[in-house]
């Protein structure tokens, strides 16, 4: 028989929702922030798993498929799965007004309104209380560090930033991550931040909480770490010391510096790796370059050019061992309180395959993704002032070679290689999510593609 739960004043039947939600999710999900196929219609949308976390709000995990690519199988690249937490009722108050998804015509949920639930205060603070409390909810599995309470009753704000999953905030206190994208496994950004708290690195914040599912496969829904209320991102700082024309070295290498100590903790916390195969390494960026010249037009006259960074990479020095990484290391990444800076975000990139972004691989492309990113932050400002950026390329890996013991400099085949690599990537993400933003990574592609600096 089908389920009957009680999702506002009348019980109904929710046994196969997506009779209802299917048409409503194929408009909504394109339009959100975190969804992944923006430039591909949804042209397939099935559950594959639904629990009711509490009266009036279903967690689902749904898999979405795409026009010109196979469908349907949890495992497959084809297409994606995501949760969504859709919370039902016959009105929705004003105030959350902007969560509406809409009101189904057909199927069990017609006539109610659906909307996503993590706009919804009195939601937000429920699902504090499961990870406050650990258990079990169906194929749901709520977990948490005994070592740090956690308060009850903490006030609920949902994040506004860019970004590709969706972080409440909790009284200032605690940043709860909600993963949108779900790959079997355990997330690095629960994986990694637990190993450095065992090896005692102050520069990650440890999770305190974390929920995951069992169903269909075992896979990280989310992870509730402490908030560092009077923190700003290095991408903020970056900017307003470009607006007021100060220099922002100081500030690179110490976060160089930071950035060192959780590359050797790194090292220390996983088991450690070999030195990098630099010829499979360039065979695969190769393979990266032409499938977005594939998708970009502007890239395909710099390839030539691009091809010869890779090719130089499986002659050059190996460079350091290969070990696990951040990953999508960037200015928005880092934060920084007081004099300190910490690290955040482990997920790794999320287009790329869960196991890949877990795999060890050279610290030098987490070095890389930070020198684009100063590039980035330098070419917000008119008119462009690249010397800024190569002021603070230079503090980078200066404070870097201090803590680290070797230097990002003296590795330059490896180097510019990986910042191809990293621009390469840049390329396809702006084209299909940011369009006005493609002229910023093209001009390092021309760089490195003509001059290789």
């Amino acid at each position: 028989m089908p389920k009957t739960a009680s999702l506002g004043r009348r019980p109904t039947i929710v046994a196969d929702p997506m009779a209802s939600l299917g048409g409503l999710l194929r408009e909504w999900l394109p339009r959100q922030r975190w969804f992944a196929g923006k430039d591909r219609p949804v042209t397939e949308l099935g559950l594959l798993s639904m629990t009711e976390l509490y009266p009036g709000c279903l967690h689902l995990l749904v898999h979405t498929g795409h026009a010109g690519v196979p469908a349907p199988c949890w495992t497959t690249p084809a297409g994606d799965c995501y949760q969504l937490l859709l919370g039902v009722r016959e009105h929705l108050s004003p105030r959350i007004g902007r969560a509406l998804i809409g009101r189904p015509e057909e199927g069990p949920l017609a006539g109610m309104t659906v909307y996503d639930a993590l706009h919804d205060p009195r939601s937000a603070q429920l699902l504090l209380e499961r990870l406050r409390h650990p258990g079990s909810v169906g194929p749901l599995r709520f977990e948490c560090e005994p070592s740090v309470p956690v308060p009850a009753g903490l006030p609920p704000r949902l994040l506004d930033a860019e970004q590709s999953n969706s972080s409440l905030v909790y009284g200032d206190e605690f940043i709860l991550k909600v993963f949108r994208r779900i790959q079997p496994g355990v997330n690095p950004d629960l994986e990694v931040p637990r190993a450095l708290a065992e090896q005692g690195c102050r520069r990650v914040p440890a999770p305190v909480a974390w929920f995951s599912t069992t169903h269909p496969h075992d896979a990280t829904l989310g992870v509730l770490q402490p908030y560092l209320r009077d923190a700003s991102d290095g991408w903020t700082l970056a900017l307003r010391a470009l607006g007021i024309g100060d220099d922002f070295t100081a500030q690179a290498r110490e976060l160089g510096q930071a950035m060192a100590e959780v590359h050797l903790a790194l090292a220390t916390a996983f088991p450690a790796g070999t030195h990098g195969e630099n010829g499979r390494t360039a065979a695969a960026m190769t393979e990266r370059l032409d499938a977005a010249a594939h998708c970009v037009p502007a890239l395909k006259p710099f390839v030539p050019g691009l091809r010869g960074a890779f090719g130089a990479l499986a002659t050059c020095d190996a460079g350091p061992p290969a070990q696990r990484i951040h990953g999508d290391l960037h200015l928005g990444q880092v934060l920084r309180a007081g004099r300190e800076w910490f690290v955040i975000d482990f997920e790794g990139e999320p287009s790329r395959p869960l196991a890949e972004r877990c795999t060890a691989q050279s610290p030098v492309r987490d070095i890389a993704g930070m020198l684009r990113s100063f590039d980035y932050a330098a070419r917000q400002r008119r008119p462009w002032r690249p010397q800024w950026a190569r002021r603070c390329r230079e503090a980078f890996c200066a404070g870097y070679a201090a803590r680290a013991g070797w230097d990002p400099r003296k590795k330059h085949g490896l180097l510019r290689a990986y910042e191809t690599d990293r621009a390469v990537y840049e390329v396809l993400y702006e084209a299909r999510h940011r369009p006005n933003w493609l002229p910023v990574p093209m001009a390092a592609i021309e760089r490195l593609a003509v001059r290789g600096v």
